[in-house]
């Protein structure tokens, strides 16, 4: 029988509050923490049912109010034994990510050179990218073939995200990373409350490492890490119509980290995309019939041979309040972010609109 820690629960609330004693934060410790208590009590819940049933390693997600950057729930758990998950505070854990599909399709649509409705051959799910073979996750049973770049979002095909990039960029990498430290990719690197928190980490074509088969894996999710939150922050953005700002746990004034991450045009572009994902793409498992979402799925497998399966999004769609960003890994297959991170997110948010005043008042 699976032991529920409750006893944690309190304690990861305050872990998270007191987990840096930098004499120079010492003054945060008098403002009020942004946690609400009850969401993360739910959250925790929500996030064992699906640990137990998944017998995955461990889990991650964050709630984020859009507009503010505040964390109202901050929840990770792993396992200990086969029947027990506990709290830990490993937030700055860096990992690869699939999560910046979006995020390369964006910097794509800022070329000038695509648009979402361009038509893409994926072929039979198979492409070769110089010495190296390039697959959808379909490619056993004959690939797409053609479709929209908005499809392919949908679809996480990597073919179609790497064929964006290849007619936006070319063979010129290094315009595309420009375009990703423009728009704030990997920020922020520092958060009051969260210890050791790094930079996010890319293989560039500075880097004695790059060869030449490295973008193309970069911008499907592999040859770089970053941490749940700072992928969150990306996507807190978009759902703020381009204004990035900063995540705080303590009720202080919002901190702007970029004004406007990239055109207003192509960011309206992309939510439309990433709404498409959750009605008719990959991300369906995310879909409420209590509230619109828009969000992405996201998998990738480890050098280790384990999984992280992920989603991020925001809610209501059409006026985002709110960002959750839920992020699992687990040892073997299947490993689906929509399947399994999605579900976590639907239920999180469901939770959200129905106990929240804001909505209850509209």
């Amino acid at each position: 029988m699976r032991i529920v820690k409750t006893i944690f629960i309190p304690l990861v609330i305050v872990c998270i509050i007191l987990c840096s004693c930098k004499s120079k934060e010492h003054k945060n410790e008098q403002l009020s923490t942004t946690i609400d208590s009850t969401l993360q009590v739910k959250a925790t819940s929500i996030l064992e049912n699906k640990l137990s049933e998944l017998n995955a390693l461990s889990v991650q997600a964050i709630v984020m109010e859009v507009q503010t950057g505040h964390i109202k729930a901050m929840v990770e758990l792993e396992r200990k034994d086969s029947a027990d998950y506990q709290p830990c505070e490993n937030f700055s854990q860096a990992h690869e990510s699939a999560l910046i599909q979006p995020i390369s399709i964006l910097a794509a649509l800022e070329t000038g050179e695509v648009k979402l409705s361009d038509k893409v051959d994926t072929g039979e799910g198979i492409y070769q990218v110089h010495d190296r073979e390039l697959k959808d996750h379909n490619w056993h049973r004959g690939g797409y073939g053609e479709i929209s770049i908005k499809q392919g979002l949908a679809s996480s095909s990597n073919i179609a995200i790497y064929k964006t990039m290849e007619k936006a960029f070319g063979n010129d990498a290094q315009a595309y990373f420009n375009l990703l430290d423009k728009m704030s990719y990997g920020k922020p690197d520092s958060i009051t409350g969260i210890t050791n928190l790094k930079p996010a980490h890319f293989i560039t074509p500075k880097d004695s490492s790059w060869s030449n088969t490295a973008f193309a894996w970069y911008c499907i999710g592999y040859n770089q890490t970053i941490t749940p939150i700072q992928t969150l922050t990306f996507y807190n953005a978009i759902a703020n119509r381009g204004r990035m700002v900063q995540p705080q746990l303590y009720k202080d004034s919002t901190m702007v980290i970029n004004p406007q991450i990239a055109n207003q045009a192509d960011i309206d572009s992309l939510r439309q995309a990433l709404e498409y994902v959750v009605t008719d793409g990959l991300g369906q498992p995310a879909k409420s019939s209590k509230v619109q979402v828009a969000g992405k799925t996201g998998t990738v497998q480890l050098e280790d041979g384990s999984y992280i399966v992920e989603f991020c999004g925001y809610f209501p769609a059409n006026a985002p309040q709110y960002s959750i960003i839920v992020s699992i890994h687990k040892e073997e297959l299947p490993a689906s972010g929509g399947l399994m991170a999605g579900d976590v997110f639907r239920q999180i948010a469901e939770y959200i609109f129905i106990h929240n005043k804001y909505f209850n008042s509209k």
